[in-house]
């Protein structure tokens, strides 16, 4: 039984479901998630989770992401990509400083209004559900931070451009490109989208289906399977004694006699820490917090352990 993430680059015109599908086929298990869904017209970086690995798909989930992005101006569809009906045209009488310097703009924390062809839900119903049926609902503007956009070169067709966004977990990049249209007084549609990064996970260390499927299943725990715990490679890390690994496992908070503290380490109020047992077995995610009876302990965010 495979535990662990691996990196996958997602080939176009396929769903994140149809990747998990596939290994389930390969690896002979079903235990297998995901985070962070890509569209099928979009490729790029889908972490996959395997076996006990799955508990940590909502901690990737809220990462960071980056993305490479192609967008037309002067063209409009339904869904705010390619892929859609189309629902106008206009002129477009801008120049790439215009696009430049109109797509820093949107730098920082930002209100967006998600697309209708998109999983939320309205009253218990997904949008795109809606969409399908001719019917647009209200939806509320979202808080999103764009943490960079730069205009990269310019497409393969008039009025196109490529661009690179840093963006918070929840943006919709073919929204971006639509307000941007907005805001340049013309339509405009995403043509295509990589995901070039989430969280820590990047392009670079991806590796693709037909890779995955062609190889033996040593070959792919030995080169792609990392650990879970490298999703939090950004916290501090602690270890419990013995007693301190039973009290996790019981469901209960560890004393501080019981954690493995050097003199130079201090407890910090609800701060995140990675918890391994003596053997450095990943045990859980923990915060340290007060006692009513006074002192501190560490408790359990989220356990980890089989």
């Amino acid at each position: 039984m495979y535990s662990g993430i691996i990196v996958i680059d997602k080939p176009k015109d396929c769903t994140s479901f149809d990747v998990i599908a596939r290994l389930r086929k390969k690896f002979k298990m079903r235990g297998i998630g995901h985070s962070g869904t890509l569209d099928p017209m979009a490729t790029g970086v889908l972490p996959v989770f395997l076996g006990t690995a799955t508990k940590g798909c909502e901690y990737a989930t809220a990462h960071d992401k980056e993305y490479v992005v192609r967008f037309q101006l002067g063209l409009s569809t339904d869904t705010q990509d390619i892929t859609g009906n189309v629902t106008g045209t206009s002129e477009v009488n801008v120049t790439r400083k215009n696009v430049e310097n109109v797509l820093s703009a949107f730098v920082g924390e930002i209100f967006q209004i998600p697309p209708m062809y998109s999983a939320i839900k309205k009253d218990g119903k997904k949008l795109y559900e809606y969409a399908r049926l001719g019917i647009e609902v209200e939806r509320k503007a979202r808080n999103i931070t764009i943490y960079s956009a730069n205009l990269l070169e310019s497409g393969t067709a008039k009025n196109e451009y490529e661009a690179r966004v840093t963006c918070s977990s929840g943006t919709y990049i073919r929204t971006l490109c639509s307000d941007l249209g907005d805001k340049l007084g013309c339509l405009a549609v995403m043509t295509a989208l990589q995901r070039t990064r989430s969280g820590i996970f990047r392009i670079e260390n991806a590796v693709s289906m037909e890779q995955i499927e062609q190889l033996e299943e040593d070959q792919i725990h030995s080169r792609y399977i990392v650990p879970l715990d490298m999703l939090f490679s950004e916290y501090p890390k602690l270890q419990v004694d013995d007693y301190g690994e039973r009290r996790i496992k019981n469901g209960a908070f560890v004393p501080l006699s019981s954690v493995c503290l050097k003199t130079s380490e201090w407890t910090e109020e609800n701060a995140r820490y990675r918890v391994y047992s003596k053997n450095g077995t990943f045990l859980m995610l923990g915060r340290f917090q007060s006692l009513r009876s006074g002192g501190q302990a560490l408790f359990c965010e989220k356990n980890f352990f089989t």
